[in-house]
């Protein structure tokens, strides 16, 4: 049960109220932004939310049991607050929004009505449609380990024990040429063999992706450089100079682990679990079978 601020409880028990919602966006980035539907702004735990007009929140149905709540902020790009090139950029991506009820004659007296976190983003003629999940979204993440032959751990994490700060497995570079949206021309990586640093991670520390963080899907040599080759589009928000940070992928193969990072010991997978290819297929003259463990 909520409990009220004996004020608030007050406010809110009169025939006339004076109500109105505010937002806190809080981004992966630690960046804080602000925004209300009263023509005034108003400050809500620290937080200055300015008045956005065309912002509106829709309806919010409640649901039974464990299912997620789903709801949305409708409003207009505006370059000075939520800009269409941020949101293209990831930048909301995973964002947490705070929905507050307060009476903007004493901001003090507020609600915190939910938590929320931004679930897709729909642009269209200069509108922005964000969908809020509730924290319910959390349990559809899977809990546990899959018995399966690759890792499941991530490269460089706790379980994982690979360090990526070793030169060996991380470097400074520098974009060379767009090649595409998806593929980049790349120096400062003529150390290290080709697919070295496929699977692996790019931080970018300048242009208009600083702070923000790409997978890397593809790493081949060619005579003006490396070139590498991603999963989304990153080439329309950089330019030649643009630097980066990069870390050694890992396909999660029980041979990488022990050749490229000799960590096997730590590789939590099970290399000796037959695939679904060896259990459908048939015997066929000459296969030796000897009982030998498969390992991939």
């Amino acid at each position: 049960m909520r409990s009220l601020e004996p004020g608030f409880a007050a406010h809110l028990q009169q025939s006339e109220t004076t109500l109105s919602h505010c937002w806190r966006v809080l981004r992966t980035d630690g960046v804080v932004l602000g925004f209300t539907d009263h023509d005034r702004a108003l400050a809500v735990e620290g937080t200055i939310c300015s008045p956005m007009h065309g912002l509106d929140g829709g309806e919010v149905p409640l649901k039974l049991g464990a299912q997620v709540d789903t709801g949305e902020v409708l409003g207009i790009l505006r370059a000075e607050a939520i800009s269409e090139s941020d949101i293209l950029l990831g930048r909301y991506d995973g964002a947490v929004v705070e929905t507050w009820r307060v009476n903007w004659t004493a901001p003090e007296q507020r609600l915190r009505l939910r938590v929320d976190t931004v679930g897709e983003i729909v642009r269209e003629y200069g509108i922005f449609r964000a969908e809020l999940r509730s924290a319910q979204e959390s349990l559809n993440t899977t809990r546990g380990r899959l018995y399966q032959g690759l890792c499941d751990a991530l490269v460089g994490d706790r379980r994982c024990g690979v360090v990526l700060d070793d030169p060996a497995f991380s470097s400074e570079a520098t974009v060379a040429a767009i090649e595409d949206p998806f593929r980049l021309l790349v120096s400062g990586l003529g150390d290290y063999s080709e697919d070295w640093f496929a699977f692996g991670m790019v931080r970018w520390s300048t242009g208009q992706r600083e702070g923000l963080a790409d997978a890397v899907m593809t790493h081949r040599k060619s005579a003006e450089g490396d070139l590498l080759g991603f999963g989304q589009r990153v080439g329309d928000w950089l330019a030649p100079g643009d630097g980066f940070s990069i870390t050694a992928g890992c396909d999660r193969r029980f041979v990488t682990c022990r050749q490229k990072f000799a960590n096997a010991v730590n590789f939590r997978g099970f290399p000796h679990v037959p695939g679904s290819d060896f259990i459908l297929r048939h015997p066929r003259e000459g296969d030796a079978l000897d009982g030998r463990a498969v390992v991939r």
